[in-house]
């Protein structure tokens, strides 16, 4: 049998998803980040960017950003009772993917001296430093409806590693790595690229457990007896 968690208290009240200004605050978030990544793709096609579009769209950020938009455009737009169950794993999978991007730029791809200034693009503003917040405040705040066990953290590794997969096997063939990190090419050799990928690894997968119980704390929190619906297969438990 299905059970959903209800909000119960004032906070939970406020917090509920179909409040209006969770509705707004989701949908600006979301057309500003589908709009930085339009930009970026716009760049990329006229010669403008870094990268050719394929390139772009090859990279974590972009992806795991444009369909973080997506999601908060739908979330939006939608009530939260039309949505299906599994919604709220989509949104802590998509969630745990942007705080890894703000990690991962900061500690690995961002130069030292920009980690800490706030002189940078706004598009590089929106995709590495607002949108991670965003979608961790988002998953850790906005009333739930379903837990998990913990297949659920473990399922969230999958598009990562299959990223890394792709990344690796694209790269082997079109010599053009998305992350400086993942490059073996000279002066890098697998020697020195496979330890900071397995710590990056390591990382994801401590990270996910962490946004996984932090998801399940927020629906115990709002007060949901923790029964997961029957359509939302194997991640519930």
């Amino acid at each position: 049998m299905s059970t959903t968690a209800a909000p119960h208290g004032g906070i939970d009240r406020l917090l509920a998803p179909d409040r209006p200004w969770v509705r707004v605050l989701r949908l600006l978030m979301g057309l500003v980040a589908l709009a930085a990544v339009g930009y970026n793709a716009y760049n990329s096609a006229t010669g403008a960017g870094d990268s050719s579009v394929v390139q772009l769209f090859s990279m974590f950020t972009i992806q795991s950003n444009l369909v973080f938009a997506v999601v908060l455009i739908v979330s939006a737009v939608r009530r939260s009772e039309d949505l299906p169950h599994w919604w709220d794993h989509l949104r802590g999978a998509l969630a745990f993917y942007l705080v890894m991007t703000g990690i991962v730029y900061a500690l690995l791809v961002a130069p030292p001296e920009e980690v800490w200034s706030w002189d940078i693009t706004w598009t590089n503003l929106v995709l590495h430093r607002l949108a991670p917040w965003f979608a961790f405040l988002d998953w850790v705040l906005i009333t739930q409806r379903v837990r998990a066990g913990l297949l659920r953290a473990l399922a969230w590794i999958i598009y990562p590693a299959l990223f890394l997969a792709y990344s690796w096997i694209r790269g082997a063939i079109v010599h053009w790595y998305p992350y400086s990190f993942l490059d073996p090419r000279p002066p890098a050799t697998w020697g020195t690229v496979l330890p900071v990928v397995g710590i990056v690894l390591i990382a994801f997968l401590v990270v996910s457990l962490i946004m996984h119980l932090l998801g399940n704390l927020r629906v115990r929190l709002a007060g949901g007896s923790g029964q997961p619906p029957d359509d939302a297969g194997r991640l519930t438990r």
